[in-house]
């Protein structure tokens, strides 16, 4: 039961982060992308607050009158306090990080989105992250399998056919969302680095804050921020803000209690056809054959590289039994 409601968690996240693109897209008729990202980032961190706690260790222990035992739960209350603090800082640190880097790729979406005619095409390109995470681990010394290589020579002809036209080149909006899908790549082997001793909720919370203050900086920056352009646009920066940055976030933690890592990530890369079905749907952006045809080669490459993280989970759990083994003989 559990693992049905873990999966209906991720095919909701993966829904919200699909109709998002629509929502980014209707946004920027009325303000300009770094206004439209300080606003949505920002309200995706208020909506955090109240699960900040969720998940901390409870510190109180109650009176037993026994003096040595009131001294041991002391003793265990400070440790519990040192551990929470280092916790916190870490998690504080780590958020500052992802938060710059969530600037970065979220801004070179929004830029790609604004340029293009099809958010469809901005859900597929910007999925291409799935197959850069492991071909980037060969940076941090990861082995990388044969079948990486495949995903990548088949997302490359599912891109040639969605993206390039008949004069042989990419369009500005495709190389701004293939830069979009690096630096969520990035963002991804950072989170996965600093992820152990820290709380997930808080990681995210500071990486709103801090890429919605970076937002706001370029926003004063480079453009003309108008209130009653924000106000106008209300509708797609509460979805984005509150649904696509609050709920769909709580639900893909939560969801992922309850589903292995690889059925999570077939789940959740859904977004980029839930894309391509709400730009039809809400927007009457029809894809051409050709393009239809690229986005499901790529979207094969993108199922195929879940299979690459299954072998490593696999590998990974055979070498921790090759470790445990020795130990448990002593």
């Amino acid at each position: 039961m559990k693992k049905w409601l873990g999966s209906g968690m991720l095919l909701l996240t993966a829904i919200i982060w699909g109709v998002a693109f629509v929502a980014q897209s209707v946004g920027m008729d009325y303000v300009e992308p770094f206004t439209f990202n300080f606003a949505r980032y920002i309200i995706g961190a208020v909506v955090l607050l109240p699960f900040l706690k969720l998940g901390n260790p409870s510190t109180g222990k109650k009176s037993t009158g026994d003096k040595s035992l009131e001294d041991d739960l002391k003793e265990q209350n400070a440790e519990v306090k040192a551990k929470q603090k280092a916790v916190i800082k870490k998690s504080i640190i780590g958020g500052i990080g992802c938060g710059f880097l969530l600037c970065i790729a979220s801004m070179l979406q929004q830029f790609g989105i604004m340029y293009t005619n099809v958010v469809g095409k901005a859900g597929f390109i910007t999925a291409l992250y799935i197959i850069l995470v492991p071909v980037l681990g060969i940076f941090l010394r990861k082995k990388t399998k044969p079948l990486v290589w495949i995903c990548v020579v088949i997302s490359v002809v599912g891109l040639y056919l969605l993206c390039v036209s008949d004069g042989y080149r990419l369009e500005l909006a495709d190389l701004l969302l293939l830069a979009c899908a690096l630096f969520f790549a990035f963002h991804i082997i950072f989170i996965d680095y600093i992820s152990p001793g820290t709380n997930g909720v808080l990681v995210s919370c500071v990486q709103f804050f801090v890429a919605g203050v970076c937002c706001m900086v370029a926003m004063f920056l480079f453009e003309t921020p108008s209130f009653a352009g924000v106000l106008k646009a209300y509708i797609p920066i509460l979805y984005t803000g509150v649904l696509s940055c609050g709920v769909a976030y709580t639900f893909q933690i939560l969801g992922q209690k309850y589903v292995e890592p690889t059925r999570a990530s077939l789940i959740l890369c859904l977004e980029s056809v839930v894309s391509v079905l709400a730009g039809w749907l809400l927007l009457s952006q029809a894809l051409s054959i050709r393009e239809l045809i690229g986005c499901v080669i790529m979207f094969v490459a993108i199922i195929l590289a879940q299979f690459v993280q299954k072998e490593e989970l696999a590998d990974d759990k055979k070498s921790l039994q090759m470790v445990e083994e020795p130990a448990n003989n002593r």
